[in-house]
């Protein structure tokens, strides 16, 4: 068990790391300090947690215990449908329909895009049970492939895939937020990227602040989208039972205004996929499931068409008010639903929405920054995002990055670009850890595997994937070719940050230069990282960026920071 240290004031270094000399002014870590409040949604099983010691100004670090079995089907089935429903539903319709074509066409999309969902989520969850480990694709591709494949999917999530995602939502809550004010057009350009970078500068602030305030916001405002989506639903099925269904008719349903190419199909598949996006986060329940093996597969046959079933009836209570023609003209659908059929309440959609996507946006900047931090932790970022804030204990340095690069690519493109972008690097990296499942099977075809799927469930949904990722790349070149270039860009970084150990002593001053600057400027700490073992498990496989970040706590110590 880690011994408790006094840790000195400014450059600080982790609770187990060799003591200096006594700082001019030493002080106690706080306990809370050390305990690093890691996302609850989802949950990553497996992170040490720290808990007060006998003395208010002391603290010592206990590992965790094997998780309480407690989390039963029905709560399984709620976590997993939550995590999927979000502000996707409200953003992707007009771009599915705009590639599809036709109404009948868009539908089938929503239904297979649940299908291909499913069949990822059982690749995930064979993935989850049998490497046990926090960080999600990143620990399996990491495992499986080595450093340099880990790098590059924790590199693309973290300068696209997070950022895009953020980028997607801070614009959407903007556009539903203005188009009340701008009923008759498509709201200014400036006043829609002020606000979203308003929301997102607020929530950073938030998130910097507390992990409380961030976790209740994330409760409070998931009631934003039920209640839209139940409104949206029943409104619909009214419609219909009234007679308005003139768009749903076969006839009128698959009359088509334009034939689409196989490319079209794929952009359309991929603005659904934007929607689903969250079905690989299953993975990080299974061990409080109550019987996994059984409990597992289960939950995503329940969850998967509950959440497709939400999807494609929010679709046809779109067409019973709207024409495919008014739904592709409209900056923001379910405003347009509220205003044709509620009346005097269709202040209520605008509110609904904002409030959803408002909590998307938390959501997203709460779990993108705890990515960099285990990112950090494993060497393969610098070390100062694996820091946390000394009472606060929260990553302000990997908050503030993830919102450095989201205002970035906010700048750049328009919201559907931005969703073929992301949505493209996503099945990328899904893609690739579901090879790992296949390539896993062959280098160790023994290793326990409490839940295993047939093999035609993975070669399924990577022949899907191919064709996904082709006729994206022909359609979009540009957009698609700028993501594979931006994930190509990992590959010197990594070699010179990571491989690269023996690092001239100037560009090891300057890195210890600028981790004891960001220190000092976001008052953060490395917190302890687990038991001995663990330290020892981390030290013969450390980086260069842990090791640099080593030599500068200790240089810190001894000039008495």
């Amino acid at each position: 068990m880690p011994q408790d240290r006094d840790v000195p004031a400014g450059c600080q270094g982790t609770a187990g790391s060799a003591p200096g000399p006594p700082a001019r002014s030493p002080r106690s870590l706080p306990a809370a300090a050390l305990q690093l409040s890691l996302p609850s949604a989802p949950t990553q099983p497996g992170l040490p947690r720290a808990r007060a010691g006998p003395s208010p100004a002391r603290a010592e670090l206990h590992l965790p215990g094997p998780l309480f079995t407690s989390f039963y089907l029905t709560a399984a089935v709620l976590s997993f449908a939550g995590n999927i429903i979000g502000s996707g539903i409200f953003i992707s319709p007009k771009g599915v329909l705009e590639h599809a074509g036709s109404v009948g066409l868009a539908l089938i999309i929503w239904v297979l895009g649940g299908g291909v969902a499913a069949l990822g989520s059982l690749c995930y969850a064979e993935l989850g049970v049998t490497i046990p480990k926090s960080g999600g694709d990143y620990s399996y591709v990491t495992e499986i492939f080595g450093g340099l494949a880990g790098f590059l999917l924790l590199w693309s999530a973290v300068l696209i895939m997070y950022p895009t995602s953020l980028a997607v939502i801070a614009l959407t809550f903007s556009n539903y937020v203005l188009q009340p004010v701008f009923p008759n057009c498509i709201p200014p350009y400036n006043a829609s990227r002020i606000l979203s970078m308003v929301c997102l500068l607020l929530l950073t602030w938030v998130n910097s602040s507390s992990v409380r305030w961030a976790t209740r916001i994330q409760d409070i405002f998931t009631a934003g989208k039920l209640l839209a989506l139940t409104l949206i639903i029943v409104v619909g099925f009214i419609q219909i039972f009234k007679g308005n269904y003139k768009e749903l008719t076969p006839s009128n349903a698959f009359r088509f205004w334009m034939t689409p190419s196989v490319g079209h199909l794929a952009l359309a598949f991929l603005q659904g996929s934007f929607a689903f996006s969250g079905w690989n986060f299953l993975n990080y329940v299974t061990e409080e499931l109550v019987d996994p093996r059984r409990n597992l597969p289960r939950a995503i046959f329940i969850s998967i068409p509950l959440v497709t079933f939400v999807y494609t009836f929010t679709n046809i209570a779109y067409f019973t008010a709207m024409s495919p023609q008014e739904l592709l003209s409209s900056n923001a659908v379910a405003v347009t639903f509220g205003e044709k059929l509620l009346g005097y309440f269709s202040w209520v959609m605008p509110v609904s929405v904002a409030l959803s996507t408002f909590g998307g946006i938390n959501g997203y900047l709460f779990t993108s920054s705890r990515l960099c931090f285990s990112g950090a932790r494993e060497g393969h970022l610098p070390s100062l995002l694996a820091m946390i804030h000394v009472k606060n204990c929260t990553p302000i340095p990997a908050l503030l990055i993830c919102c450095l690069a989201t205002l970035i690519i906010m700048l750049v493109g328009d919201t559907y670009t931005l969703i073929n972008y992301v949505s493209f690097i996503n099945y990328l990296c899904y893609g690739v850890t579901i090879i790992g499942l296949i390539a896993l099977r062959w280098k160790k075809p023994k290793i326990f595997r409490p839940i295993k799927v047939n093999l035609l469930i993975p070669i399924t949904y990577l022949a899907f994937w191919a064709f996904l990722l082709v006729f994206s790349l022909y359609s979009e070149p540009v957009v698609c070719g700028v993501g594979l270039i931006i994930i190509l860009t990992g590959v010197p970084v990594f070699f010179l940050g990571v491989y690269w150990r023996n690092k001239p002593k100037c560009v090891n001053r300057l890195i210890e230069s600028l981790t004891c600057w960001g220190q000092k400027l976001c008052f953060v700490v490395y917190p302890q990282c687990g038991s001995a073992e663990e330290e020892h498990s981390h030290s013969s496989s450390s980086h260069s960026w842990r090791l640099v970040s080593d030599t500068a706590v200790r240089n810190s110590h001894q000039r008495g920071l």
